[in-house]
Parts: C-alpha cells; sequence; structure tokens
C-alpha cells in the first residue's frame, strides 16, 4: 500500500477510471450485440439505427481513452462491412 498522500489519492483516482471505463466498454458490447442480434433477425433498420449509436460510443471512447482509436475504427469498419453484405443479400 502507498505511504505517500498523493499515491494513495491516484490509487483512489485510477479506480474510479477503471470502472467509468469497464461500464463504458460493456455499454458498448451491449449494443454491438443487439446489432448482431437485429442482423440475425433481418432487421437492417433497426441495424443501421444502432450502429449510428456504436460508431457515436466507439468514437467517444477513443476520445477518452478507455480503447485505441484504431480498434474503434477497425471495429466501426468491420461492423459496417456487415451491415452492407446483409443489406446486399437481401437486395440480391
Amino acid at each position: 500500500m502507498a505511504n505517500i498522500k498523493s499515491a494513495e489519492k491516484r490509487i483512489k483516482t485510477i479506480k474510479k477510471r477503471t470502472e467509468l471505463n469497464k461500464s463504458r466498454k460493456s455499454e458498448i458490447k451491449s449494443y454491438i450485440k443487439k446489432f448482431d442480434l437485429a442482423l440475425e433477425n433481418g432487421n437492417v433498420e433497426e441495424a443501421r439505427e444502432l450502429l449510428k449509436v456504436i460508431d457515436k460510443k466507439r468514437k467517444r471512447a477513443a476520445c477518452k481513452n478507455v480503447i485505441h482509436k484504431n480498434n474503434a475504427s477497425r471495429k466501426i469498419s468491420n461492423l459496417t462491412k456487415k451491415l452492407n453484405q446483409k443489406v446486399n443479400e437481401k437486395a440480391s
């Protein structure tokens, strides 16, 4: 355990930030599960709306250094590809 007062404060701060970061990541994962479920059920419009929300949340998390910005971009790109593939299948 830390002996210095500033180190003790940092430990408390880190604990708070960790909890906040975990909740943000968990929220994003929940939206991705809803997105995948909507695609499975063929509900493309709902999936589009969820993709917008996921995009916003991931970019926000990247700005807050919860996740790396390249990670956010890559995951959003993959989800967009999934959506476009489903739309093309439906159109054919």
